[in-house]
């Protein structure tokens, strides 16, 4: 039997807004573009920025979360290089998202507390020469 391309999950927003899909190990925004990167331990999906930064973890309802004081971690010290090409099984769409379980004050959604999180370069990365 041949080996069956990795099924998308769908990363949505506490309001519904379809903001990424995870496939394998990286994730694409809905234009195509791969964004970043996520680390399954068999417990947790934790997510990181192309940079190595890390971002949260992907909830079973679809969102990425994280709690609201957590110290920043450091970098990742070796995070996947970037895809130039998407994956031919990346869907155009999304289906209607979940209904979400609320999450206490303690915790963010940080796709809507930091939408621009994959969008900009890490500070903390090491300057090219």
């Amino acid at each position: 039997m041949a080996d069956r391309a990795p099924k998308p999950t769908f990363i949505y927003t506490t309001a519904g807004d379809w903001q990424a899909t995870l496939i394998g190990t990286y994730l694409w925004d809905p234009r195509g573009e791969c964004i970043g990167f996520v680390e399954d331990d068999g417990k947790m999906k934790t997510v990181f920025t192309l940079d190595g930064e890390w971002v949260g973890a992907i909830s079973k309802d679809g969102r990425i979360l994280r709690k609201r004081t957590v110290a920043r971690r450091p970098l990742h010290p070796k995070p996947l290089p970037r895809q130039k090409s998407k994956p031919a099984n990346l869907p155009a769409n999304a289906p209607l998202p979940p209904q979400n379980a609320e999450i206490g004050f303690d915790t963010i959604d940080v796709l809507e507390e930091d939408p621009d999180v994959f969008k900009r370069v890490s500070e903390r990365r090491a300057d090219m020469d």
